[in-house]
């Protein structure tokens, strides 16, 4: 298989990309995150993860380049990552008691071809009393995960359920990124 490049500095994104046993290497994008309001989540992400590779691929030319982006979305509106507590707040409120959707985009570039999917996961949260959001906030791990929370640590106290693909939720859907690699021919299965 050709160099794998990661365009993401999320550590938890390199964690679950560690389980296929494959070399890689991380590359930072620092894509320009900014679209037009009007696109779908499912776009949304993939249009990202699409960004993230066409500036990783600047750097590293003639290596697989996977790109991937997730965002949280509650009643039709994209959650990002809180700025100040006031936000995560506000957005763990709206989660409290409901039931929302994640989705993760992926973008796989090598020499020849792209392939972009996306994964939408819903997530039904517990009824949060003040003293819960409190306490997770004061935690400090609200801040750099969309939607305020991250189910890997201890935002997995707040989730009641989940029906889709947990690593999805994490930022990286490794499952189905495992099959488009082995369907585009990146990586051959085990004998």
């Amino acid at each position: 298989m050709d160099h794998l490049v990661l365009a993401s500095a999320s550590p938890r994104r390199k964690e679950i990309l560690q389980k296929l046993n494959i070399p890689f290497t991380t590359f930072s994008s620092n894509a320009d995150e900014t679209l037009p309001s009007n696109l779908s989540p499912s776009e949304f992400v993939k249009t990202l993860a699409l960004r993230k590779v066409k500036v990783a691929i600047e750097h590293y030319p003639h290596a697989v380049i996977i790109g991937a982006d997730t965002v949280v979305v509650s009643d039709d509106i994209i959650l990002g990552k809180p700025k100040n507590m006031t936000e995560a707040k506000h957005m763990l409120k709206q989660l409290s008691g409901r039931i929302h959707s994640v989705y993760t985009g992926v973008a796989i570039k090598d020499k020849n071809k792209t392939e972009a999917f996306y994964e939408k996961t819903d997530v039904e949260f517990w009824e949060l009393t003040e003293t819960d959001i409190d306490q997770y906030i004061m935690s400090g791990e609200p801040f750099d995960k969309a939607g305020a929370y991250g189910i890997q640590g201890l935002g997995a106290l707040l989730v009641k359920s989940i029906n889709g693909d947990y690593y999805s939720v994490v930022g990286l859907p490794i499952s189905r990124l495992y099959r488009a690699l082995l369907n585009i021919g990146l990586i051959i299965p085990p004998n």
